[in-house]
């Protein structure tokens, strides 16, 4: 079974910070997609940031310029690079990968961002 653990989140203040990290059971090769998708309360979950075929990436308007979403293969890792952050921003990110038309989802890792 793929699992996917995410780490990297906290409490930055408007304008900082963060890297999130998503470690995968599975050999990224096998992988047929990788995201980063965040949900806050009372709001849907949305996509940020995707690699998919190609090795091309997807952003949501909201984050471009801003996010970028990367991968290690030697260690199996996806990252989201978050640099200034603003309050909107605030949610439960979530890593997620697709293997052979199955969809996985890691547990989430809380991002703040004070203003």
């Amino acid at each position: 079974q793929v699992q996917l653990v995410e780490s990297g989140g906290g409490l930055v203040q408007a304008g900082g910070s963060l890297r999130l990290s998503c470690a995968i059971s599975e050999s990224i090769f096998s992988i047929n997609s990788m995201g980063w998708y965040r949900q806050a309360p009372g709001k849907q979950r949305e996509l940020v940031a995707a690699i998919i075929s190609g090795d091309s990436t997807n952003y949501a308007d909201s984050v471009k310029g801003r996010f970028t979403i990367s991968r290690d293969n030697a260690k199996n890792t996806v990252y989201l690079q978050m640099n200034s952050l603003k309050p909107e921003d605030t949610a439960v990110y979530y890593c997620n990968v697709v293997r052979y038309w199955i969809n996985y989802w890691g547990q989430g890792t809380q991002v703040t961002v004070s203003s």
